[in-house]
This record gives structure tokens, C-alpha cells and sequence, in this order.
């Protein structure tokens, strides 16, 4: 049994000094001691612990891209001019391109403090549309990048099999993504056999998106889905576009998130990622279904989406969590300071997500992301509790944005605050410590492979 004692940490209950935390060797707490006495042999973490936070949304391959659309390809640059961009660079990338992404990333988001990604993986063929060898190459990729940095995984195999509603015909640049309910089926089967879930690794699906898949195909890739699992997650892009909108209330009667909480049998094993295009009534009935709207700020405002309809889905007790999607930016904090800045200049007030029991911004959006990160995950990372697993961060008690600071007031100034490096200083993911004094043990090979990638791509 190994231990570890907090002389502050932040529980399910609330903040709570001298805790002992205990994890048996699969990284499953086993007890969680507030107050405890039998501290004189155990390690201590070096500063305030908080609970490891799950990024419920990324598109691994476009961290590579980061920096190179911010210029104006057409008098009418949005989304889908992006998204033009996106197809062309995503057909340059080879497996070993992808792996040597994702190795980067997923310890850039270590160090910004998430212990856990939900992956929603859409490319997987050649750029030419055919098959690898093994047909699940990209996955397994991403799955041994993860393995070999630490963090958490729930992967999910992306269906799309059209360009738009009524089954239109995809285009060339979308070659490597099609495939059907029996193929990602037959994906998850294969893995697996090759690479058993664990309390490190989750499989789900995720239709792509309500334009990209068909009604009777949804209805089947979720058939044969909960005949193979009926926990698994499922997550789905959603009303993020106003033409996205625009085009499903012509082809099926009604709005997005309409459509599908009417339609198909949507619940907390759901994650509806963007919704940024919402009535009231969807924002309210999106709430009671009990699935996670899965927020990602700094791709949003990137990709000029919109604004979620936070804080009347707050009202509604909605459950959420964050993403950092295209990974402009793979920081915790961030993500969270701007959906709450997002609120405040589309309301014009100040603190505008809080929650009943907390005048505290930073305290109540950490709580919620946290939350919803684990459930969105389908995983045991709910917080720092028996049986949840041993995923933390330790916060440098030196930092500036740090000093003095007690309770909520170390949640709002790790969100509000943004001076030099981050406060995250060790994380630990399934009780072993992956990022220490601020590093990862493989952060100097990793940017050397990834710089090299980055120069081939680019040439």
C-alpha cells in the first residue's frame, strides 16, 4: 500500500488539512484520512493538492496545427474555412506523425493539470481513404502515447460517414475518416483483444456529429454498442455552428440538440460537445437528461462558435465539463477563466458561475469540471474519495498567485490568476508521479521528436 499526506486537500466534502491518502497497486484509493495522526513515515506533497481534472474533448493530431490558421483565408473566414485548412493538414499525417503529436500534448496537458483525456479520434485511414494493415493503427497509437506519458485515456472511435444532412456524399479531404457502425464495432473489439480496458483506459463511440451521420445509422452504432457495453460513453459534436442549425431544421424538422434529446435515448453516459447554438428550452432540457455539455472555450472563441448558454444551464443544475479540443491552449486554468469571462461580457456582470452553495467562481467551476470530466470519461476520477483512482495535482505553495492564500481563494487564483508558470508543480495519474518540479521525465525526447515531425510537416 503506498501513502501520501496533504497537509491541505481538497475533498468531495471540501478543503481538509493533514490528509492521508492510501492506494493499492492498481492506483485505486483505498483511504482517505482528514485529520490523520499516523503521519511521521508517510510522504508529504509539497504544496495544496487539488483532484486531477479530465479534459473531456481533443482532437490530438491539431495540436500540430496551433498557430498556423490565425491568418484570413477568405473574405468570410469561420469555421469552415478552418475546417479546410484542418482536411489538408490532417492528410500529411502519417501514425508516426500522430504519435509523436500526441506523446507532446498529452504532457503539455500533464503539466497544466489534467491527468485524464477523452479522445475523440476521427482519423483512420490513409489520406486516400484506405485501410492500414492493421485497421486500427492510429488508435493503438494513441493509446501507447498515453500509456508511455501517463495519462488517463478514454478513446473514441469517431464515426462519420457523410458531408452533410440527407447523406451527402463526403468529399476527398474526408477520405481517411469514413467508416460505418460495423467498423467501429469491429474497432472496438479489436482493441480490446489487443489492449484490455483498464482503470487507465476507456472505450466509447462518438458519432461524429448529427450532419455526418444519419438517423438509422446512429440508431445502430448505439444498438450494437450497448449490446457490447451498456455503460459506455458516447460523445457528439452539437449545434456549434448557426449554418449547422440552419441546415438540420431543414433536413430533419428541428434544432440539434432538439432533435436528438427526442429522438434517441440521451443520459449521463452522453456528452454533447459545443452546444453553443441553444435555445432556452434545449438548454433546459439538456439539464435534465443528465448528459455533460462538454464546453471547450479556447476553441470556441478560436473557431469563432459562440457562447454557451451557461448561466441558464447552471440555473438548471446542468452537469459539464471542459476540453481543450484543438489545443490552442492545453491549460486548465484557461479553459476555465474564459468560460466565465465568456459569461461576463455576454451578461455584463462579474461572477456570473457560481454556485448555490459558494460565492466562489474559481471553486464552483473547478467542482463542476471535475465532475463532469469524470463522468463524460466514463472513469473512476471523480475526486479524491475511495475508490475513485489516485489522479492529483500539487500546487507550488511558493508560487506568487499562491502565497498566503487558503481554501476557495487557491481555486479562484489558480483560475483568475496568470503569472509566469503554472502553480501545477507534481501530478500524479494512478498513483505514480508523472510531471515532478514541474517536468516529465520524457519532455526533452519528446520535443525533440516533435520539433522533427513538426519541420517534415512544414517543409
Amino acid at each position: 500500500m503506498k501513502q501520501l499526506i496533504a497537509d491541505r486537500a481538497l475533498l468531495p466534502e471540501g478543503w481538509r488539512n493533514n490528509v492521508l491518502l492510501e492506494w493499492d497497486d492498481k492506483g485505486i484509493l483505498t483511504r482517505v484520512s482528514p485529520d490523520a495522526a499516523e503521519i511521521a513515515l508517510a510522504p508529504r506533497a509539497v504544496g495544496p493538492v487539488l483532484p486531477g481534472i479530465a479534459n473531456l474533448h481533443s482532437h490530438a493530431f491539431q495540436r500540430a496545427m496551433a498557430g498556423l490558421t490565425e491568418y484570413r483565408s477568405d473574405l468570410n473566414d469561420n469555421f469552415w474555412s478552418w475546417r479546410t485548412l484542418m482536411y489538408k493538414f490532417a492528410g500529411k499525417l502519417s501514425p508516426v506523425d500522430l504519435k509523436a503529436i500526441a506523446v507532446q500534448l498529452y504532457i503539455e496537458m500533464l503539466q497544466a493539470g489534467y491527468t485524464s483525456v477523452c479522445e475523440f479520434h476521427y482519423l483512420h485511414h490513409g489520406s486516400d481513404g484506405k485501410p492500414y494493415a492493421n485497421p486500427v493503427e492510429n488508435m493503438v497509437c494513441l493509446i501507447e502515447a498515453a500509456q508511455e506519458v501517463g495519462i488517463g485515456l478514454t478513446l473514441l472511435p469517431v464515426m462519420y460517414q457523410y458531408s452533410g444532412f440527407g447523406a451527402q456524399a463526403p468529399h476527398a479531404g474526408q477520405a481517411c475518416f469514413i467508416n460505418s457502425p460495423e467498423w467501429i464495432m469491429s474497432a472496438l473489439q479489436i482493441l480490446q483483444a489487443s489492449h484490455p480496458q483498464h482503470a487507465g483506459l476507456r472505450y466509447g463511440v462518438a458519432p461524429h456529429s448529427l450532419r455526418a451521420v444519419s438517423p438509422q445509422s446512429l440508431q445502430e452504432l448505439l444498438t450494437q454498442l450497448r449490446q457490447w457495453d451498456a455503460q459506455a460513453p458516447v460523445h457528439i459534436h452539437i449545434a456549434e455552428q448557426n449554418k449547422e442549425v440552419e441546415d438540420c431544421v431543414a433536413a430533419l424538422g428541428a434544432r440539434p440538440v432538439a432533435w436528438l434529446l427526442d429522438n434517441v435515448e440521451v443520459d449521463r453516459h452522453w456528452c454533447l460537445v459545443h452546444a453553443t447554438q441553444m435555445t432556452t428550452p434545449e438548454t433546459e432540457k439538456l439539464a435534465r437528461s443528465g448528459a455533460v455539455a462538454g464546453i471547450c472555450p479556447t476553441t470556441e472563441a478560436n473557431l469563432g462558435d459562440g457562447i454557451f448558454n451557461g448561466v441558464a444551464y447552471a440555473a438548471a443544475q446542468g452537469a459539464w465539463g471542459i476540453g481543450s479540443d484543438s489545443h490552442v491552449s492545453t491549460s486548465v486554468s484557461e479553459e476555465l477563466r474564459l468560460y466565465e469571462y465568456s459569461q461576463r461580457l455576454l451578461h455584463r456582470q462579474r461572477n456570473m458561475l457560481v454556485g448555490s452553495e459558494s460565492a466562489s467562481a474559481g471553486g464552483y467551476m473547478y467542482r463542476q469540471a471535475l465532475h463532469g470530466g469524470a463522468t463524460a470519461s466514463g472513469r473512476q476520477v471523480a475526486g479524491l474519495a475511495v475508490g475513485q483512482r489516485a489522479d492529483l495535482l500539487a500546487l507550488d505553495p511558493q508560487h506568487a498567485d499562491l502565497g498566503g492564500k487558503h481554501g476557495e481563494q487557491l481555486l479562484d487564483s489558480f483560475v483568475f490568476c496568470n503569472h509566469g508558470q503554472t502553480p501545477v508543480r507534481d501530478v500524479m495519474v494512478g498513483g505514480n508521479w508523472v510531471i515532478r518540479d514541474h517536468k516529465h521525465s520524457r519532455q526533452e525526447q519528446s520535443a525533440l521528436s516533435y520539433a522533427r515531425t513538426m519541420k517534415r510537416l512544414l517543409d
